[in-house]
């Protein structure tokens, strides 16, 4: 059982449970921030009969098995509840993607119990969003400067940019990558293409199948797509065959993995040329991840995700297969640039993205919230 931390207000983090398995990046966010304060006390959602993560208090609101990428009603429902009628915390922060239901409980529960709130934006809102009605925060964090430009614009107030988290993961030597290949079927020695993204959405899938036709006939990709709706299957059976048609046989399918960080650290180049980063976080977990083990990283320009490039720690290239494929194909044909994007995609991440780094400016959010309080 967690131990709770003397000193400091106590936070209750308010999302989907914060437990394993670690493939749902507003958790790991939530995980990173709770387990990295240094004054303040974290309170995290969890499941009967799971251990909360290190240096945080567990709050047991829902049934095993319950909590997934999309909650149901009925989780809300307990969350909810706890936040009306449980024992106050200090300040609220809570962590999904803004929504009209969502944002009414929210401003309802705190307006009830006197709480002053954290929102962050996990995702930028879907086109069509009634803002107003969907942000009701003391202070909102979005992740990018993208998505703080697009509220802004709507005249949103209170907004503060801070960036994801992610762990430092050590870049792979020639011997795990070798193993990490073996481990997917890949061959040692051909050019590895990974695609970390989604099926439906932003239509990077379709664009790194049709760039594959343009790369090097010893080229392979790697597809590591989750399934995120009924439609998934259908779009996959099109893409395959799109896939088998441009370049037989180079077209791996792996679907979700559990060793994502292996294959991420087996590639050669790691590409998420989407335009719609549709339910993902502004700069996404899983281009993070790669950035931390020293891959280079393509992405689409105009997104969110283009910021990884700042200071050349990715390459932001325009979201058409030809510009792709031209960006990969180079870093395949020369070592030594994709060697320095590499580096400096991690120097990028350890310097930005550090979860002591990303808890310590929540912590500044929140005692501004509590001094405010306190008068």
């Amino acid at each position: 059982m967690s131990v709770e931390l003397p000193g400091g207000a106590t936070v209750l983090f308010v999302s989907k449970p914060v437990e394993p398995p670690w493939n749902d990046s507003s958790k790991n966010l939530v995980r990173d921030v709770a387990t990295h304060l240094s004054r303040h006390r974290a309170r995290v959602v969890v499941r009967r009969g799971s251990v909360a993560p290190p240096h945080t208090v567990g709050v047991p609101l829902h049934p095993p098995g319950a909590g997934g990428y999309a909650p149901a009603l009925r989780e809300n429902a307990r969350v909810l509840a706890r936040l009306l009628a449980g024992p106050r915390a200090a300040l609220w922060h809570f962590f999904f993607a803004p929504n009209p239901r969502s944002g009414a409980a929210g401003r309802l529960a705190s307006g009830l119990r006197r709480v002053p709130t954290v929102h962050t934006v996990c995702s930028a809102p879907r086109p069509g969003v009634d803002l107003g009605r969907s942000l009701f925060a003391d202070r909102t964090v979005v992740l990018s400067a993208h998505t703080e430009a697009r509220l802004r614009e709507a005249g949103c107030r209170g907004l503060v940019r801070i960036p994801p988290s992610v762990p430092a993961l050590p870049p792979m030597d020639a011997r795990a990558r070798g193993a990490a290949r073996e481990r997917f079927g890949l061959p040692r020695e051909a050019p590895v293409v990974a695609y970390p993204g989604d099926l439906e959405f932003g239509g990077g899938a379709e664009r790194m199948i049709e760039a594959l036709g343009e790369l090097p006939a010893e080229a392979i990709l790697v597809m590591a797509c989750r399934r995120k709706t009924d439609a998934a299957a259908a779009v996959e059976a099109r893409l395959r065959a799109r896939g088998e048609a441009l370049a037989p046989g180079r077209v791996r399918w792996v679907g979700e993995t559990d060793g994502i960080h292996a294959l991420l650290g087996a590639a050669d180049v790691v590409a998420l040329p989407s335009d719609d980063l549709w339910a993902k976080m502004d700069h996404p977990l899983v281009l993070l991840e790669a950035m931390s083990l020293e891959r280079p990283v393509v992405v689409a320009a105009g997104t969110p995700a283009a910021e990884l490039a700042e200071g050349g720690a990715a390459r932001a290239v325009e979201p058409d297969a030809g510009a792709v494929a031209e960006a990969v194909g180079a870093l395949l044909e020369d070592a030594e640039a994709a060697r320095a994007l590499g580096e400096r995609g991690r120097a990028r991440v350890l310097a930005v993205h550090a979860p002591a780094r990303v808890a310590a400016a929540y912590e500044r959010v929140y005692d501004g919230l509590l001094e405010r309080t306190e008068r």
